[in-house]
C-alpha cells in the first residue's frame, strides 16, 4: 500500500496559519487520506479503492452509523502557539499525544494574548461559563485592554529580574498570567480530531479556543476533504433526538398533537430551532 500524499495538504504543510494576535495553527506531518480510510473499511472484504463517488457513500456510512476506526487510520502533527489558557482547554482532550515548550527548560518569550476590542464582552446573564454577545463601549474595552497589557508587563518585568538574579527558571515564572503564549506539538487521528471539532466548533465553546478549531478543520480538510464534508453534513449540522424526540416526530408528522410537555418539550423546541440555523 503506497504511502497517502494529498497535493492540497502538501501545498500548505509547515505554513503558518495566525490565530489570534500571537497565535498560529501549523500542519506539521500528515498521514492517511481518504483514501486511507476506505481502505481500511474495505479490507475486511478484500475490495480496493473504487470511484470517488463510491469512496464517499462509504465514509457518509461509516460516520453515519458510528463506525469509526477506518477513521483512526489518519493521522494529524500540529505546531500550535497558543495562550496559556486555551492550552489548558485542550489537554481536556486525552486522546492524542503531545508536548509543550518546558518553562522549567526554556526562558520564556514576552508574547501575552490581549482580546481584540470587539471580543471585549459582560459576562453573560443565562450562561455561567460565557460572554454575553451585546457589545460593550469603545471607551470600556480599551480600558480593558490597556489594564491586561500593564499586568502583563508588570509580570513579565519581574519573571525576567527573577531570572537575571539567578533563581531557578522553574520558580520564576509561578507569576506569569495565563495569556502567556505557549507552544505545543500536538498529534491527533482523525476520529478524535473529529470529536474534538464537534465540541470545540460549538457555540457554546469559548470564542478563542473555537478560532483555533475552525483553522484545524480547514487544514483537516486539505488532508481529507470527503471525510470532512461528511462530518461537517452528518455532525456539524446534524442534530440527534432521543427515543422520546422520535416518537414526537412521529406524532407530529401524523397530523398529532406534540406528546412532550414542559422541559422535554423545552429542549426538543431547542434542538430543533439550533438545527436550522447550522
Amino acid at each position: 500500500m503506497a504511502h497517502c500524499i494529498v497535493p492540497e495538504a502538501e501545498a500548505v504543510l509547515d505554513k503558518e496559519f495566525p490565530v489570534l494576535d500571537k497565535g498560529f495553527v501549523r500542519l506539521v506531518d500528515y498521514y492517511g487520506s481518504d483514501s486511507r480510510i476506505v481502505q481500511s473499511a474495505r479490507v475486511s472484504y478484500g475490495e480496493g479503492t473504487k470511484t470517488m463517488r463510491e469512496d464517499g457513500a462509504l465514509i457518509d456510512y461509516l460516520l453515519r452509523n458510528q463506525h469509526t476506526s477506518p477513521f483512526e487510520q489518519v493521522v494529524f502533527t500540529f505546531h500550535i502557539k497558543m495562550p496559556i489558557f486555551i492550552a489548558r482547554q485542550w489537554v481536556r482532550h486525552r486522546t492524542a499525544r503531545m508536548n509543550e515548550i518546558s518553562g522549567r527548560y526554556s526562558v520564556m518569550r514576552n508574547e501575552f494574548y490581549v482580546p481584540a476590542e470587539e471580543d471585549v464582552a459582560f459576562q453573560s446573564t443565562d450562561n455561567k461559563q460565557g460572554r454575553s454577545s451585546d457589545s460593550v463601549s469603545k471607551d470600556f474595552a480599551e480600558k480593558v485592554r490597556q489594564t491586561l497589557q500593564d499586568n502583563q508587563k508588570t509580570a513579565y518585568e519581574t519573571y525576567t529580574e527573577l531570572v537575571d538574579s539567578g533563581l531557578a527558571r522553574e520558580i520564576a515564572r509561578i507569576n506569569l498570567p495565563l495569556a502567556l503564549y505557549t507552544e505545543i506539538y500536538w498529534q491527533c487521528d482523525l476520529h478524535n480530531l473529529m470529536h474534538f471539532l464537534k465540541l470545540r466548533l460549538d457555540g457554546h465553546a469559548q470564542k478563542e479556543i473555537r478560532d483555533y478549531a475552525k483553522v484545524l478543520f480547514d487544514l483537516a480538510s486539505k488532508v481529507a476533504p470527503m471525510a470532512m464534508q461528511s462530518f461537517e453534513n452528518h455532525i456539524l449540522k446534524g442534530v440527534s433526538f432521543s427515543g422520546e424526540e422520535l416518537e414526537a416526530i412521529r406524532q407530529l408528522l401524523e397530523g398529532k398533537d406534540n406528546p412532550l410537555e414542559g422541559k422535554k418539550l423545552d429542549r426538543f423546541k431547542e434542538k430543533i430551532a439550533s438545527g436550522s440555523q447550522k
